[in-house]
């Protein structure tokens, strides 16, 4: 493994790291673990063969309010020791001098991300069901931690969540739209007068689904990973953004590509929203407007990132331009169904 690694200054990180780490041995191997538009993780490994993970923003810095590694830390590390699991924290380096970037450094967690149809058809079939109600049960204790008692009670405003996404995704596609899309406005005006009263506040994820957590051998969640769009507010956000990513076999619209959902095997978003109502005890009473809601964030986001590829800020990476615009379509229309709905 190679010392020149994009993203890492290998000499100041393996000083931080056997500073911070006094059970690491270097010398340090760094592999990319994921990376693109979002944060990128390096996976660590020492002399004798143990893992750390590292965190840090993407090359290509494109909004000045993201990529905060800060808060990220900030978030997990409150959660140590909360029933929501969540690998243990090594430490934060905010000296841009050390590695260009802030970055923070936590434990290797052992299993299975299932990101793609081709892992979830290995993924035993007895075991899509337990894996979630695991993901579901995850869910609902993030939504029932106290945030000020774990210390997030500054992390973002507790109030309007939904008023304040709507006002910043439509800031967003109205920055980074590449055509006019009358569809988005009327959703958009939709929403904004049909807002359902919040049902208290806890910490909303921002991005939870099955491939944003480590899955065990046994099918329970080990880890639940991203957290970099997590904020305070109206948690059924959440739940609407896990059912639009969750494909069932058929669909003729998905959120992302070779969904693992869509193998078939797991449970139906019925379902998975049965579930969460169960394990939470929330009215789902209003869900087709989350629904809508997060199709049209979901779209405002790809729109966004579809942008930035064609003006060239995500570098030398390649985009097929039809699919993102199929995909963008694809989510408005869904939003603009569960609008009617209203």
């Amino acid at each position: 493994m190679t010392n020149d690694v994009k993203g890492i200054n290998h000499s100041n990180v393996t000083e931080w790291l056997v500073d911070h780490s006094p059970d690491a041995a270097p010398p340090f191997t760094f592999e990319l673990i994921a990376g693109g538009h979002s944060n990128i993780t390096f996976k660590v490994t020492d002399a004798k063969g143990q893992h750390l993970v590292l965190r840090r923003p993407p090359l290509f810095q494109v909004l000045a309010t993201a990529h905060d590694m800060e808060r990220e830390f900030k978030i997990i590390n409150a959660l140590q020791g909360s029933d929501v699991p969540v690998p243990f924290v090594v430490g934060l380096c905010t000296d841009e001098a050390i590695n260009d970037r802030p970055f923070y450094v936590m434990e290797y967690v052992e299993g299975t991300i299932i990101r793609d149809d081709e892992i979830a058809r290995a993924w035993p079939t007895e075991r899509r069901r337990p894996t979630t109600e695991s993901l579901i049960d995850g869910l609902a204790k993030l939504h029932a931690v106290d945030v000020d008692a774990v210390g997030l009670g500054d992390l973002g405003r507790k109030e309007a969540y939904i008023e304040r996404q709507l006002k910043r995704w439509l800031r967003q596609f109205e920055e980074s739209k590449i055509d006019e899309r009358p569809i988005f406005n009327e959703v958009h005006a939709q929403l904004a007068k049909n807002i359902p009263p919040q049902q208290g506040v806890g910490i909303v994820h921002g991005d939870y689904r099955l491939d944003n957590c480590m899955i065990a051998d046994d099918g329970t969640v080990a880890a639940v990973l991203d957290w970099e769009l997590c904020t305070l507010g109206d948690v059924l956000a959440d739940v609407s953004q896990l059912l639009t990513y969750w494909t069932e076999p058929g669909d003729d619209r998905t959120a992302l590509d070779n969904a693992p959902t869509s193998v078939g095997g797991f449970p139906t978003r019925a379902e998975v929203l049965d579930m969460y109502e169960q394990a939470s005890g929330r009215s789902m009473a209003n869900i087709d407007f989350y629904l809508s809601f997060s199709s049209w964030r979901l779209a405002s986001i790809l729109e966004g990132v579809n942008s930035r590829y064609i003006n060239g800020a995500m570098g030398d990476k390649e985009h097929d331009g039809e699919v993102f615009l199929d995909r963008i379509n694809g989510l408005l229309a869904t939003a603009s169904e569960h609008a009617e709905l209203i």
